[in-house]
């Protein structure tokens, strides 16, 4: 155990020394800060111009209730979001129409213009089109304006009293709140839950990346340079093995608690919602049973393999396992009680950050944690275990990689 941690206390200094790591250090925190604060900015950006939309409206009804209700949309500044431009002309057919409108939207003249045809209240069409596609939040609130208009319009042709018309259009909005087991709630909403499980996933994904890399290229130059069998002269391999993997969770152990302390910082501010360390034991221990697992994985692989182009065509394939959780983030939040949400908890590769985003979303049983939990437990000792004989052997073996018989082989033996 003595060798190992001397194996350990070097692989930490030499990789904390690095270029690679202060750059992942400091890069990383920026990047998920960029991730944070960018929809914000992306948000604040497509609403600092007044938009000029034609509207093409056969019927001939809606222009002036579209315009009215359109006219709530304000901007920052208390300019209209708005400017409608009645784009019928008598004198024309309205093909000749159509093709004026498409011309103004293409020179830019307009942002693109609405058109609204098949006349009448029971049967209508409305097209928006743009050069460009357009913002879906755009998009919305000409559905809304023009849904109001339509409203209005049928009531008013109605005679109802304007009362009852006033009291129609005041929507009422449904805020969502969490209760959890001590009967206490929470403000909740779609974009929270994400942000809160996105970062976590993130970070743990990208520990993995570049620390898996780091670790890849160690073994690869070790190799390459013979340097591995003076090592392995002075312990034993599993000593050796053991050494790195200790040597690889320090590092990470050391980025986590920066990246903890940033956020602590942060804590409070728009960047990082106080919420987001509700559940961080949890949180922490899926993530550091998740980082253990896969440095168990890197090492195997990397004790097998001569080359850098090797090391990066296996890695991309791990690249692929680690980045769905991400893929599955936005289905999953929308339907945490899916089947295949409850699946990947189950599954050893996704375990970590599918439970992270659970914990996020809502209480999660505490015979499922248990269950998940030995279940990662009993995959990092299977991995180690199958790590450990690849490496034994892998280590001194150069030239050609090892094909699945030889790995199947070296992991059987005893």
């Amino acid at each position: 155990m003595k060798k190992a941690l001397i194996v350990a206390r070097w692989e930490y200094w030499e990789k904390v020394k690095t270029k690679t790591f202060l750059i992942s250090l400091i890069i990383t925190p920026i990047i998920i800060i960029v991730f944070a604060i960018m929809p914000t900015l992306l948000t604040s950006q497509l609403d600092n111009t007044t938009k000029a939309v034609g509207v093409i409206d056969t019927s001939g009804i809606y222009f002036k209730a579209l315009k009215s209700n359109l006219e709530n949309f304000k901007l920052s500044d208390g300019q209209p979001n708005f400017i409608l431009i009645n784009m019928n002309n008598k004198e024309e057919n309205i093909t000749s129409i159509i093709r004026h409108a498409d011309a103004y939207s293409l020179s830019g003249k307009i942002e693109g213009y609405l058109f609204i045809s098949n006349g009448g209240t029971d049967s209508i069409r409305v097209e928006y089109r743009s050069k460009n596609s357009s913002d879906f939040r755009d998009i919305n609130r000409f559905e809304e304006a023009f849904n109001n208009a339509r409203i209005k319009i049928i009531l008013e042709h109605n005679k109802v009293d304007p009362s009852i018309m006033k009291y129609i259009a005041n929507n009422v909005q449904i805020k969502l709140f969490k209760i959890n087991q001590s009967g206490s709630e929470e403000k909740s909403g779609f974009l929270f839950m994400f942000f809160t499980s996105f970062i976590f996933i993130l970070l743990l994904m990208m520990m993995i990346l570049s620390s898996g890399g780091m670790l890849i290229r160690s073994l690869v130059e070790e190799k390459s340079n013979r340097l591995i069998e003076i090592l392995v002269s002075s312990c034993t391999p599993n000593e050796l093995l053991a050494g790195k993997v200790l040597g690889l969770s320090s590092i990470g152990l050391t980025q986590v608690l920066i990246w903890l302390l940033i956020g602590a910082v942060l804590l409070g501010t728009s960047i990082v919602p106080a919420d987001t360390f509700r559940n961080i034991i949890p949180v922490m221990f899926y993530f550091s049973l998740g980082f253990i697992f896969y440095s168990s994985i890197f090492v195997g692989v990397g004790s097998i393999v001569t080359t850098e182009q090797e090391a990066q065509q296996i890695t991309s394939y791990l690249s692929m396992v680690i980045i769905l959780p991400i893929v599955i983030a936005v289905p999953a939040i929308e339907n945490p009680n899916s089947v295949l949400v409850h699946v990947f908890s189950y599954i050893p590769f996704t375990i970590p950050a599918i439970m992270i985003l659970r914990y996020n979303i809502g209480p999660v049983p505490l015979w499922e944690t248990l269950v998940s939990m030995l279940l990662m437990i009993a995959s990092i000792y299977l991995s180690v275990s199958i790590a450990a004989k690849i490496f034994r052997i892998g280590i001194l073996s150069y030239g050609k990689r090892p094909s699945l018989k030889e790995l199947i082989t070296w992991i059987t033996e005893k």
